[in-house]
């Protein structure tokens, strides 16, 4: 029943936020002259929001974002120094190590032999860095790097692949990203969640009889399992 399986990368196969969140709290005590943490953080939050648009998503649209929150806390008056320091911290994470969550491992194993695809979005050349270094990469049939996750952007994956979207399965640990679009074009949407998902990722909970929910990932190939076995 299930054609094939598609799994979000950052905070599902690997860490993701976790750097993020480090970087931001060293960006608000590098302008602590310049309000609360609290306050320059949502500052940062609302920008990063509104550049989505011109930068989408990734470590290069969150660096720039950073530079521009500090010009405008600062009314321009931000030195040289302090950005040269936004501009290292970015560069930091974009060289960050790859560190694969728990149950990763043996949850890909058991999936051998399915149709798996590593679905993601953000920057293409930082994720393709990620796959290469996660070492997964030949776990999977293919690899989509997406600008956005779409129900559009779902279907052109699918019809790429030849995949039935009623027999297709994604998982992930983004409500908003990996379960809510997939449910939209009529497949199967297991959410994994992480403590840390971006705030800008989350989403209700909807109420639909092709969504299942997981502690962890390695419960996937059970659920995979279970699923086919109630069809």
């Amino acid at each position: 029943m299930i054609e094939a399986i598609g799994l979000d990368a950052d905070d599902t196969l690997w860490e993701n936020e976790t750097f993020f969140r480090v970087t931001e709290a060293e960006f608000t005590a590098l302008l602590a002259d310049h309000g609360e943490a609290e306050t320059i953080a949502s500052r940062l939050y609302d920008v990063e929001r509104a550049n989505l648009v011109r930068y989408g998503y990734g470590i290069k649209g969150f660096t720039l974002s950073m530079v521009q929150t500090a010009v405008e806390l600062t009314d321009g008056n931000v030195d040289g120094r302090t950005i040269g320091r936004i501009l290292e911290m970015g560069q930091d994470m974009l060289a960050h190590p790859v560190h694969a969550l728990p149950d990763v491992a043996k949850a890909l194993e058991a999936l051998q032999g399915r149709r798996l695809i590593l679905i993601t979005k953000g920057d293409l050349m930082d994720q393709e860095r990620k796959v290469a270094a996660s070492g997964l990469a030949e776990m999977f049939e293919a690899v989509e790097i997406l600008v956005d996750k779409t129900p559009e952007a779902y279907s052109r994956v699918m019809n790429s692949h030849g995949i039935a979207p009623d027999r297709f399965l994604m998982a992930g640990n983004s409500m908003k990203s990996d379960v809510i679009p997939v449910l939209q074009i009529g497949g199967w949407g297991v959410h994994i969640p992480h403590g840390l998902t971006w705030i800008a990722e989350h989403a209700e909970t909807p109420d639909h009889p092709r969504l299942r929910e997981l502690p962890t990932i390695g419960g996937l190939p059970g659920l995979v399992a279970e699923i086919e076995a109630s069809a």
